[in-house]
């Protein structure tokens, strides 16, 4: 009975097992097994070159520019995606938006609903160094001098993609944090306001400290996202000018499906997973977040 009983959370556990097996850790172990080959896409063979193509990785100088981009891309994100939304959730739980606040959530969560593709278009139009809305603003307000190409200079073509990027994804992340500020016992903010406690007081000492779990959690949305993004610089600019906006999935699909290399792609790959994984332990082990107070 005993060992009966001790089988059901296996046997609910397994399917879930099983997919994770098939479509995840399978396909990583492949994956770090053929960063040890040289093949193309419709290669017969592999060519068993050993740990070559992990040496070539520190001396490849697009992927030193395609690392930096990603970190730049998780540091604004954490800024934006992570406090900058805090902060909107917040204003939009307070009682003095309470009538008009599930409009203002429709309207900041539909660029989330969004495809991609479309707003990829969207802001190439908004970039368009001639006719473009951004352009045409800066000079309407007499700031013509900042006017440029933003997506064919080297040196705003990555924020440009970053700053797309936020303003669709923001809306996700500060629903997560509304709902984390509606489970926040309301006699928490009652007895701050007996002792004259004013909003930001408030938002420091109680919404900050009840939302850490979730704040975990979208941190490591954001910095994991953005470590992974594709979408947005490969439509945008396909990593370009030169190399300017290159990110590492970007680089990584180029090597493989550009440039038929794909046992150094298989190598990049490998290195995107390390990088991340070695984000995520490193977040989870400072926030200390689980653990019992």
């Amino acid at each position: 009975m005993l060992k009966r009983i001790k089988l059901v959370p296996v046997l609910f556990l397994l399917p879930s097992l099983l997919f994770l097996g098939v479509f995840v850790y399978i396909p990583i172990v492949q994956n770090f097994f053929n960063s040890f080959f040289d093949f193309s896409v419709f290669s017969q063979t592999k060519e068993f070159i050993g740990s070559r193509y992990f040496k070539e990785l520190f001396e490849d100088k697009i992927l030193m520019t395609s690392f930096a981009n990603n970190i730049k891309y998780a540091v604004i994100s954490v800024i934006f995606q992570v406090f900058f939304a805090l902060i909107l959730a917040t204003i939009l739980e307070d009682k003095l938006f309470r009538r008009i606040a599930p409009t203002l959530r429709v309207i900041y969560f539909i660029p989330v609903m969004i495809s991609i593709s479309v707003i990829a278009l969207l802001f190439s139009f908004i970039y368009n160094p001639q006719m473009g809305l951004l352009n045409s603003f800066l000079e309407l307000i007499g700031l013509e001098s900042l006017a440029k190409p933003w997506l064919g200079n080297a040196t705003t073509a990555i924020y440009a993609v970053i700053a797309m990027s936020q303003w669709q994804s923001v809306g996700f992340i500060t629903m997560l944090f509304i709902v984390a500020i509606q489970k926040i016992p309301k006699d928490l903010y009652e007895a701050a306001d007996i002792d004259g406690a004013g909003r930001i007081r408030k938002f420091f000492n109680i919404t900050v400290p009840q939302v850490k779990e979730t704040m975990f959690v979208n941190i490591l949305i954001t910095v994991t996202g953005s470590m992974l993004v594709f979408n947005e610089p490969y439509i945008l600019t396909s990593g370009g000018p030169g190399i300017s906006s290159m990110t590492l999935s970007v680089h990584m699909y180029q090597l493989g499906f550009i440039k038929d290399n794909m046992g150094y792609a298989s190598a990049v790959a490998t290195l995107i997973f390390v990088v991340t994984a070695i984000f995520a332990l490193i977040q989870i082990k400072v926030s200390g977040t689980g653990k019992d107070e």
